[in-house]
């Protein structure tokens, strides 16, 4: 098998530099738009969660996104509608810039029957095969295994699908990691591992749990393009996961595309003071001033946007998810009967 050639910049080129774009490709604006739309709702989404988590009125817990909005609508916004996702335990701004509706991801969220999953998953677990979400995982590095199985169904099927596997830095050190990576190089899978490297396994700084400071480097091991971008540029990051689209399509194998982001909150809800226990407010104050979502409101407004349609358009989807809580509250609980239901022994 020929040497893959892996590019892998230093950590220090992954800052976000401002409002521009790494990109110097052009965009239609409404294509922009579209990703700022999608971002927006994920943002919103999860911060409606923040202040009902704060209330008391959403049952369990909550592992959230905010500020990592970039990640998820870049790599899906270059994959096909029949293209798959796999997710994990922070999978709402993955199963939204997938498609998965906000009124049945709210309802799932309250446990109600006319969730995704019956109200039987919850926040970790919202699948929707027909969006080609393969579920969210509360079983951290579960996701890998799934999408190599998908993406050699696809393979043995001779279709020319793809799946983008979405998983943590700290889930590069589980088992499933390699055991996913080794075969998917071996078999020349069409996935596309996205590491969401947000600095903390839990309360745990990568330095801490990893000897490498980008998980990228693991690439070489599996003779696999491995990269690493700004992940909270979504135009760098479409441009990298459409790359590695492009060459899995080919059957050119698979990719490892490292995203270096960061979430504002904790590990969940039940982390107090955003994890202030172990990240300093400093690191956060600087994180939060490279936020996704303003840095593409810069490139809409040079662009020639209207930032008065912009705020309608927040204003759109803050409206869009008052309803679905409505819609959740309203939907009623799964029957006693739905217990016994889907169980396998």
């Amino acid at each position: 098998m020929p040497t893959t050639e892996v590019s892998i910049p230093t950590s220090n080129a992954t800052q976000s530099k401002g409002a521009e774009p790494s990109s110097q490709q052009p965009y239609a604006l409404d294509f922009l738009l579209k990703m700022y739309n999608q971002m927006l709702h994920i943002r919103l989404f999860e911060e409606k969660l923040v202040e009902m988590f704060a209330r008391g009125t959403m049952p369990g817990l909550a592992h959230l996104s905010i500020g990592e909005e970039a990640v998820p609508v870049g790599s899906c916004n270059a994959l096909r509608n029949d293209d798959y996702i796999t997710s994990n335990h922070r999978g709402h701004g993955h199963c939204i810039a997938k498609g998965a509706s906000v009124d049945r991801m709210m309802a799932e969220l309250f446990g109600k029957e006319t969730g995704y999953c019956g109200g039987k998953g919850g926040s970790m677990h919202i699948a929707d095969f027909e969006k080609g979400i393969l579920g969210a995982n509360g079983i951290v590095g579960a996701g890998m295994p799934i999408a190599a199985g998908a993406g050699l169904g696809i393979t043995l099927k001779g279709l020319d699908q793809v799946v983008c596997c979405f998983f943590g830095d700290a889930a590069s050190n589980q088992g499933s990691f390699h055991e996913a990576f080794n075969l998917a190089s071996v078999w020349k899978l069409p996935v596309i591992f996205i590491c969401e490297n947000n600095l903390y396994g839990i309360s745990v700084p990568q330095s801490k749990h990893q000897a490498i400071k980008d998980v990228a480097v693991r690439a070489v091991s599996y003779n696999m393009p491995g990269k690493v971008v700004d992940g909270n540029d979504v135009l760098a990051v479409f441009e990298a996961v459409k790359q590695a689209v492009e060459l899995a399509r080919k059957r050119g194998g698979p990719s490892l595309i490292e995203c270096k982001t960061y979430r504002w909150r904790g590990h969940h809800e039940g982390d107090p003071n955003r994890g202030a226990k172990y990240r300093s407010a400093e690191e956060i104050a600087a994180w939060m001033a490279k936020c996704p979502i303003k840095r593409m409101e810069g490139v809409l407004l040079a662009q020639g946007a209207d930032s008065k349609r912009l705020d309608e358009m927040r204003e759109g989807i803050r409206q869009e998810i008052e309803d679905a809580v409505k819609y959740a509250e309203k939907s009623p609980l799964p029957p006693i009967s739905a217990a016994l239901e889907h169980v396998y022994v």
